[in-house]
Formats: C-alpha cells, structure tokens, sequence
C-alpha cells in the first residue's frame, strides 16, 4: 500500500494530501493547476513536502528519488539520444551499463515485453512517437520498481498510439501487480483502463 499524508506550499499555493493507493490502475483527475502533478512530484520525491510517504509500512519521504521503489514516466521520453535502445534501457538496472548474465536477461525480457526486441542497436532519433516511449516503458520495466508514476507521458501521440499504450501500462500493471498513478485529463481513460479515479482540486483529494 502506498500512502501520503503531506503538506506542501509554492507562493500562494497549498496542498494537503492524503491518500493511499493499492495495487492497480489509478487515474489523478482535475482541472489545469489543481495539484495532480504536485501529486505525484511528492510521491516520486522530486518534490520536498512537510508528511510522511510510506510503502508497506516504509517511509520514503527522506529518499531520493532513484532510492524511492517507484519509477515515473514524464511527457518527454528522457532518452538518451547518444546511446542505442539496449543501452537506454540497461541504464536502468546499471548505470554503467556493464551487465551481469542475470541483468542481460532482464534487458531481453523487458525489450521483448514491449515489442521492441528487433531495435536495441537503434538510436533514439530513428524510433517513432511511440517506439520511444515502448523503450522508456522497457527501462521502467528493467528496474521492476513495483509503483508506477505516469505524469501524462502519452499525451503528444495520437489517439490510436495513445490507446495502445495505455493497453500496454494496463496489461504490464496487472502482470507485475504494480501500483499505477497516472496523470490524465481524459477522465474516459479511467473507464477503459478500470481504474480508481481519484480528482485533485486545489490541492486537495476529492474522491
């Protein structure tokens, strides 16, 4: 179970969260401004608030991000234009690349859970919309972190792209029994994924 009970100020902006999120599809509705991405900036540490963070009893709120058992997908794809999808995605479980067997293999899984076996020698300018963020999806799946943060990450592509991701995110959150929040401002998307809405208005949970 992940929890949040914290409050956090910018200027003239507060917001007071608490919430907690099981395992599965979560979708964090609400107007432009009303402290769905502050949500999850929180949760993921990018964010320092006054509160606690806990998973399973944990807390995380004085963890780094890349200490945190989460892994957030951004609007931007964040690959790294230098190196070959293989590497952005081994990135993921060692940051210099040099993999054991074991770690190798995690790398073939999770290209091939998303469909982009035949591409690790490409570089990122080469890929489509889409294919660039499959392999920001395998790097996610890569490091096996059982949260899932998604601010919006699909939001450029067009409907039908779109969907098929938001099929994929579905399929691999119930395979892996990950704890899925993701940012949208299509409240339909929360019916076709079967997920928990949870709306953020000024800061605050409006369920």
């Amino acid at each position: 179970m992940l929890q949040i009970d914290m409050k956090y100020q910018w200027r003239d902006f507060v917001a007071d969260y608490q919430v907690s999120f099981s395992t599965g599809m979560h979708c964090i509705v609400g107007a432009s401004g009303g402290g769905k991405s502050t949500l999850l900036a929180l949760l993921g540490g990018y964010l320092r608030g006054e509160g606690k963070v806990t998973y399973n009893g944990a807390q995380l709120e004085h963890l780094a991000p890349y200490e945190r058992p989460m892994t957030t997908l951004f609007q931007s794809d964040n690959l790294f234009p230098q190196l070959t999808v293989w590497d952005n995605v081994a990135i993921g479980v060692a940051p210099n690349r040099k993999l054991d067997s074991e770690q190798h293999q995690k790398v073939l899984f999770s290209l091939a859970q998303v469909g982009l076996e035949g591409f690790k020698d490409k570089l990122p300018h080469t890929l489509s919309g889409g294919q660039a963020q499959r392999v920001a999806i395998a790097r996610t799946l890569v490091r096996n972190a059982p949260i899932l943060l998604l601010d919006e990450p699909f939001s450029a592509l067009d409907p039908d792209l779109r969907e098929a991701m938001l099929r994929l995110i579905q399929e691999l959150t119930l395979a892996n029994d990950w704890t899925t929040l993701m940012v949208t401002h299509q409240p339909y998307e929360a019916q076709q994924l079967e997920a928990r809405v949870v709306n953020v208005n000024a800061g605050r949970i409006c369920e």
